[in-house]
């Protein structure tokens, strides 16, 4: 795990009302929709699904009302699709007067697997405070019980913790008040041609939907974040879908509104009753705010969000390359890392070297677009290429090389590749697939999009489609509704945090099959 928490409270942040007040006029509105629990399942062994834990119908909601339960009985309730909404249900007493309060316990999941695990083993270093329960006391019945609390899920396991040998509990009209800015629907996207394709296409469409709130968030289940990183691949998501501009917009002058004093762009932002910019930052998605302009106004002419934001975005730029030594190598810094993935399991300076070309060419493109001078911009970026090339390509390994141990790793030549560095994509990448998968050390869709657009960028289309498929289809294959936040095919019950109990299994930085088919099938 190479994220850790960091605490700064000595950074001074801008406020810019102006722009804040600007960011409030696109503020999408959200969509309601109320979805009815379909089904009563019971919890079987399924060594296909994840933990080798399924489900299978036991019988239909509607037969709830003829059913009435006591003292340790249990059911789940599935609702067919993940939603991301406010549960409530009616609960009535049968038999003698209530004589004791009713006490539920009531359980939210978005896979079987969470049902399956004990929350009372979770030990991990995320707060336990995420994981979706409720304990619930009803001193009389009957009640139209709504929760104030927006949860993730399928599933909702209620479980009566106790009634009185005097009466039982009968519940009726599970619904959950569905919530998202968009209307999921597949109709938007294009026919691949590849059945296989065209589901992981679906599910990834639904994984940005469901994320798509008032903001992008990255997990509607847990964090619930505007986070730069995963905000900058959903709106590629967006572009090829939805197309709701003005989400895109309202998050980055959320960013724009709140950065650092120093330039710095904050990695995320809370946006709950206040915003509040979070005092963790991160090297790459700082930089990350450039590209989001920049794919957005290759998309949408929009002059007034360039002169709005590009002084932000310059400032940012301005910081990094004030970090960058004589020979123009950007050295890693523990305290303003390059995240590129959470393993720790690779040297990340040569990612973070290819990050910054990255972002530099697309800074000059918005140089160029709002009237202002590129040359410090085109020497700059000379100066950090050159050193890629003559001093992080090994010519005898024929790969790029990272850190004092010069090590070979996937993410270093995807990212050389995506930067477009090297003058032979095509090799790089084919010499890659042969002597460095299959894939080791990273486990989160949001290295193995990289990975995936790279093979697409240098002409490797099999490879890509290949990856993609062991990689998203495999998580279909084990009952994804939506794409989780952190998946290895090697070892598909890998949790970050300890337990699959607090994993996020909608997130989404892991939508973007939906960008990658609209762009490069």
């Amino acid at each position: 795990m190479a994220f850790t928490f960091q605490i700064n409270s000595d950074v001074e942040f801008n406020r810019d009302e102006k722009l804040l007040k600007k960011a409030e006029s696109f503020k999408p509105q959200l969509k309601f929709k109320d979805v009815s629990a379909k089904n009563v399942v019971e919890l079987i062994k399924d060594e296909s699904k994840l933990t080798g834990v399924g489900v299978k119908p036991v019988y239909s909601v509607e037969e709830l009302t003829d059913r009435a339960f006591k003292r340790d009985d249990q059911i789940i309730l599935d609702f067919g699709q993940h939603n991301v909404g406010k549960f409530s249900i009616d609960l009535k007493h049968v038999g003698s007067p209530m004589d004791a309060p009713l006490t539920l316990k009531l359980k939210f999941a978005e896979l079987p697997a969470e049902l399956a695990a004990d929350t009372a083993d979770y030990n991990g270093w995320l707060s336990k405070s995420w994981i979706q329960e409720e304990l619930l006391h009803f001193d009389t019945l009957p009640v139209h019980l709504e929760l104030p609390r927006r949860y993730s899920f399928r599933y909702v396991e209620i479980s009566v913790v106790d009634t009185s040998p005097k009466w039982q509990v009968a519940f009726e009209n599970p619904v959950v008040r569905a919530q998202s800015s968009v209307e999921y629907d597949p109709s938007l996207l294009k026919d691949t041609g590849d059945d296989e394709l065209n589901q992981i296409n679906k599910v990834g469409l639904k994984t940005l939907a469901e994320c798509m709130q008032e903001v992008f968030e990255d997990g509607p289940k847990r964090d619930r974040r505007l986070w730069i990183g995963d905000l900058r691949l959903q709106a590629l998501a967006n572009y090829a879908s939805f197309d709701e501009t003005n989400i895109v917009k309202y998050c980055l002058y959320l960013f724009g509104a709140m950065s650092a004093k120093d330039g710095r762009i904050s990695a995320n932002v809370f946006t709950g009753d206040k915003l509040v910019p979070d005092d963790t930052f991160m090297l790459d998605y700082g930089m990350f705010f450039v590209s989001i302009m920049h794919d957005y106004l290759e998309k949408h002419s929009d002059p007034e969000m360039l002169s709005d934001l590009f002084p932000i975005a310059q400032k940012q730029v301005d910081y990094v390359l004030g970090l960058v030594d004589k020979n123009g190598a950007l050295p890693f810094d523990e305290d303003y890392p390059v995240f590129v993935d959470w393993s720790n399991d690779f040297d990340k300076t040569t990612s973070g070297q290819a990050i910054l070309i990255y972002v530099l060419k697309q800074f000059i493109d918005l140089t160029k677009l709002a009237g202002a001078d590129t040359a410090k911009y085109e020497q700059a970026l000379k100066l950090v290429t050159d050193y890629a090339l003559n001093e992080l390509y090994d010519s005898e390994k024929q790969f790029f090389v990272s850190g004092p141990e010069r090590e070979v790793n996937v993410s270093s030549q995807v990212w050389m590749v995506l930067a477009g560095v090297y003058d032979d994509n095509a090799g790089l990448m084919k010499r890659t697939v042969a002597e460095l998968f299959p894939v080791k050390g990273i486990a989160t869709p949001y290295m193995y999009h990289h990975i995936t657009e790279a093979l697409f960028v240098a002409g490797l289309k099999d490879e890509a489609i290949k990856l993609i498929k062991s990689y998203w289809g495999k998580m279909v294959d084990l009952g994804a509704d939506t794409f989780w936040e952190a998946f290895n095919p090697d070892q598909p019950e890998y949790s970050p945090y300890g337990s699959p109990i607090v994993n996020s299994y909608c997130h989404a930085w892991s939508c973007t099959p939906v960008y990658l088919f609209e762009k490069y099938l």
